[in-house]
């Protein structure tokens, strides 16, 4: 397990890395990222007991039409 200093340096070390990235090359690494948070909270949403089956269920209720119109529902102030 690294340490916090550890953490530091690396996230040092990738600053000057991305500093000296074209703005081409600077997107590619920003959408990079951005799949590895995704595909990190998609492992957390999958590790919930129950949560494949309940989304298997919502999204053929969904393709069924059986949904409720969010104006029906939306708390009007």
């Amino acid at each position: 397990m690294e340490s916090k200093q550890d953490d530091i340096t690396i996230l040092q070390e990738a600053e000057k890395r991305l500093r000296r990235l074209s703005p081409e090359r600077l997107r590619v690494v920003s959408d990079f990222l951005a799949d590895l948070e995704e595909n990190e909270a998609t492992t957390e949403l999958l590790n919930i007991p129950g949560f494949e089956q309940a989304l298997r269920e919502a999204m053929q209720e969904a393709d069924a039409g059986e949904v409720v119109q969010f104006d029906s529902i939306r708390c009007l102030s």
